[in-house]
């Protein structure tokens, strides 16, 4: 039995406060590359005009030299995100509130803050959930706000009797619009190559397999979450004010899978649903 790394949630707690900035240029390549990777077919993007929601995920990512990567192709820890030692990490669940939207050759400046950590024991096993706060500005003012949910989790067991069964889904309902998707290779490694998300659950098959145990490569939840944002925006035909989602289960690439929504107090509820109608991904949005 291979021995667990210690969690010190004192000193994982410590990080709580913890700050950082970065800055980036909405670009018209970069806008365009999106809303292709999300299959949509217009004009190119020209100064001044809206961006796909959801592109904030591509501005001013973590870049680091090679020789500071950790073996899952993230930055090492401990740096601005506190050193949690399990080795799966994946995110949790979100929630955004646009104030203005991005346009293309906006200067941005995103400042983060460390919001919570906190150690749990799960079905799975032990996990520490870290809550970053994000603001993000333009020259015009504040553009949205987002919590960010990332949860990290034990390296499952060997035994397949031991491990944990998936998460349960919402309750059935009926969904008033839906739309099916997949999610092939080529299009996980063009999301990664947009956020310079060097995760290699996302693109290294064997890795994927071998280390992390998972039957395939996963759909990167930003990106679950921008196809849900995108399918809301498109039914009400206008952005929404506020978005929350929150992840339940892995969705694989291959995998057919459907975005749901359904009327709900004047909002929209949504999900997504994989094989055999397990639920993947939740959200809401509001107006």
């Amino acid at each position: 039995m291979t021995e667990q790394p210690p969690l010190d949630a004192e000193l994982l707690r410590s990080w709580i406060g913890r700050t950082t900035s970065a800055r980036d240029i909405v670009t018209p390549r970069l806008a365009e590359e999106l809303r292709v990777t999300l299959d949509r077919d217009k004009p190119p993007f020209r100064e001044g005009e809206r961006c796909p929601l959801a592109l904030h995920w591509c501005l001013a990512p973590p870049m680091v030299p090679q020789s500071r990567l950790g073996p899952d192709g993230h930055p090492a820890r401990g740096d601005f995100l506190p050193p949690v030692p399990l080795p799966r990490r994946m995110w949790a669940a979100g929630r955004l509130e646009f104030f203005d939207c991005l346009r293309v050759g906006d200067t941005v400046e995103r400042h983060s803050k460390i919001a919570d950590v906190n150690v749990k024991q799960g079905r799975s096993g032990r996990l520490c959930f870290v809550a970053v706060d994000h603001e993000i500005s333009t020259p015009r003012g504040l553009a949205l706000k987002e919590r960010h949910a990332i949860v990290y989790r034990d390296a499952p067991s060997a035994n397949p009797a031991q491990q944990a069964a998936p998460a349960p889904g919402e309750p059935a309902r009926e969904a008033q619009w839906s739309e099916v998707k997949a999610a092939d290779p080529v299009m996980l490694f063009r999301y990664s190559a947009l956020t310079f998300n060097g995760h290699r659950i996302h693109y290294d098959w064997r890795y994927v397999t071998e280390v992390e145990n998972y039957p395939g490569l996963i759909v990167h939840g930003p990106l679950q979450a921008t196809l849900l944002i995108e399918f809301a925006a498109a039914i009400r035909s206008a952005d929404p004010r506020v978005f929350s989602f929150r992840a339940l289960n892995p969705l694989f690439d291959g995998q057919e899978f459907t975005l749901n929504a359904a009327e709900s107090n004047g909002a929209l509820d949504l999900w997504i649903t994989g094989p055999a109608g397990r639920t993947t991904m939740t959200g809401r949005a509001e107006w």
